[in-house]
């Protein structure tokens, strides 16, 4: 399946000298989203329905829609990457907070480590360690918690997605309607830009509570 480029990046970096080096990206969630989620799973959506212009052989009406590009330019889909921005850009600016700390502890300690005892040497460079710790600790448990919190906005998401391309097939008499994988298609099959307006329409689903609320 495609890796679908999709907006709002969000990066956390930690950054530190000798210890962790750790990096958790937000930005890539969505085009991950897909995957994880199985959207391959509404690859084809089929419906009962009385020939009409779009027609193949035997009389069938087929149509083709971009499901990167409703991932891309839906709303909803802007919705769950907004909701996810703002669930977890605190946290991503408090772990930023603590890393700029232990990094200028660390440097205050090189810079004053000739002055030092080896046991003061010892226990500083002991305490930075410790820190830098439970800082990839803490970075840890975000990335579980995006990775959550990212799958439950996407398994939404799919639902709302294939809802609408379904009601809108029934509604406009299709047989079938083909999504990824199709290698090609005239543009007169392509339904995505009636779809991104029937998204674009549709109700707000009711939003999925935070994690841990």
């Amino acid at each position: 399946m495609a890796d679908w480029p999709l907006p709002a990046a969000l990066t956390i970096i930690i950054s530190e000298v000798g210890f962790v080096k750790r990096v958790i990206r937000l930005g890539s969630w969505v085009s991950r989203f897909a995957v994880a989620a199985g959207i391959a799973g509404a690859l084809a959506v089929a419906v009962v329905a009385a020939p009409a212009r779009a027609q193949a052989a035997g009389g069938l009406r087929i149509a083709v829609v971009n499901y990167g590009v409703l991932l891309q330019e839906s709303p909803q889909a802007k919705a769950a990457v907004d909701s996810l921005r703002a669930e977890f850009a605190p946290k991503q600016r408090t772990l930023q907070v603590e890393a700029t700390q232990l990094k200028t502890k660390e440097d205050t300690l090189k810079k004053n480590e000739a002055t030092m005892t080896q046991d003061q040497r010892d226990q500083a460079e002991l305490d930075l360690r410790e820190r830098y710790q439970d800082l990839a600790r803490k970075q840890s448990e975000i990335q579980d918690d995006v990775n959550t919190r990212r799958n439950e906005l996407m398994s939404q998401l799919q639902k709302t997605l294939v809802k609408v391309v379904q009601n809108y097939a029934k509604q406009q008499r299709y047989d079938l309607v083909l999504a990824d994988g199709v290698i090609y298609a005239d543009n007169a099959l392509d339904i995505t830009p009636a779809i991104l307006s029937a998204l674009k329409t549709a109700p707000a689903p009711r939003r999925a509570p935070a994690r841990g609320k």
